[in-house]
């Protein structure tokens, strides 16, 4: 007898990393059969993302973009969602996070009746407009999902002050902790040359990462975080830093010309997700506007400086392992310097652990979702973040 199907739905490479530990944890548990569903939405950025774990999609969307629009891509993702689901029924539908695959994947499957599990719901910015379109996005889906995986005890919160039935919502933890924790673990070669050839020149000089990838971030705010970045390693001879930059050549070239000239700075195309993880737990400070790193670094000890004027990823905040400093060069450079000059207070911003996750997200995701068709127990909340911990999460992996 073939266990019920559950499609995850990725299009992103953030969504295929945090897709791939639940694939893994239901193949484990044995009650269902996860279906990866690529979306078509970020096809490339997806395969190498799943490779990372071993893993392929299963379905792969083909969709054709002329406009480049998002009313084009999510229009044409719901149709074949639809077509797919036509044909081939799942129990379950698993989106994740805030893209327009997650909306397109939400919608598609609740018009067939097909019940809703929201992968890392409850993020809240508060702002329309920032991020956009992410936020609402978010949103809606949290109007028609039957599940809703909140990461943190603040996300459930915010479902809760949205109506969100208590019983529909679970802390699970996010598993991008789950993800980095066990693909940093296992020590990966660096598959990116000039990575390699940095970290093998680098000695004993401590490592400061950088990711701008955000549209708000491109033009006037990129080039003040150039800017900051080019002062601090003019002004400490012992870091190096690596920035990988977005694959848009206009960003790239403008990321080039911002630092040209500098020794100790290593620019890159996007990296694989092996690197990215073993960057992140080699590094002395991580400078950011991703959210995905704001959630992983503090699994390694990393603190992050959030180049970002808001973050609905508030947690980080409240436990003190990232700062927000916006694009504003002085300030960043200010706070980086604080935390170059002082070992100790830079220790101190991560000593709490990760409020994000205890590694065992996906676990209690691959539950859940068994729990939601009737085939599991419902699985306890992640426990409460001890103050007194450290960042030793995943240990169990």
């Amino acid at each position: 007898m073939s266990l019920p199907e559950v499609h995850l739905i990725g299009g992103t490479r953030p969504e295929a990393v945090k897709l791939a530990p639940v694939v893994l944890a239901m193949r484990e548990a044995g009650l269902l059969t996860p279906v990866l569903v690529a979306s078509g939405q970020h096809p490339t950025m997806v395969g190498q993302a799943l490779a990372a774990f071993d893993l392929t999609p299963d379905v792969t969307l083909q969709v054709e973009r002329g406009t480049g629009t998002q009313a084009e891509l999510l229009t044409e993702m719901i149709r074949q969602l639809d077509q797919l689901w036509a044909d081939r029924t799942p129990a379950a539908v698993i989106v994740q996070g805030d893209t327009t695959t997650s909306l397109a994947g939400a919608l598609a499957a609740f018009w067939r009746r097909i019940p809703v599990v929201h992968l890392e719901a409850g993020l809240r910015s508060g702002d329309l407009d920032s991020p956009f379109p992410e936020e609402a996005n978010r949103r809606l889906v949290a109007q028609i999902a039957a599940l809703h995986l909140a990461p943190t005890p603040l996300a459930a919160m915010n479902l809760l002050d949205e109506n969100i039935d208590t019983g529909d919502v679970l802390i699970a933890g996010n598993t991008v902790v789950d993800a980095t924790l066990a693909v940093a673990g296992r020590r990966l070669p660096f598959e990116n040359p000039q990575v390699a050839a940095a970290r093998a020149a680098a000695g004993d000089r401590r490592l400061v990462v950088v990711t701008a990838h955000r549209r708000e971030s491109w033009g006037a705010p990129l080039d003040r975080i150039l800017a900051a970045v080019r002062e601090l390693v003019n002004r400490y001879a012992d870091i190096d830093v690596i920035l990988p930059s977005h694959p848009n050549p206009a960003v790239r070239a403008q990321v080039e010309a911002g630092l040209a000239g500098l020794e100790r700075v290593t620019i890159t195309d996007p990296l694989p997700y092996p690197d990215l993880s073993r960057l992140l737990s080699e590094a002395y400070l991580v400078l950011t506007d991703s959210g995905g790193i704001q959630e992983e670094a503090p699994s390694f000890g990393v603190p992050a400086l959030v180049l970002r004027d808001v973050t609905e990823r508030v947690e980080s905040l409240d436990a003190g392992c990232a700062k927000l400093v916006g694009s504003d060069t002085e300030l960043i450079v200010t706070e980086a310097a604080a935390l170059l000059d002082s070992r100790v207070r830079r220790d101190a911003m991560t000593a709490g652990g990760n409020p994000y996750g205890d590694g065992l997200a996906a676990r209690r995701t691959a539950q859940a979702t068994a729990a939601l068709l009737g085939l599991a127990e419902a699985p306890e909340a992640m426990p409460a973040l001890d103050s007194t911990a450290t960042a030793t999460y995943g240990a169990s992996l």
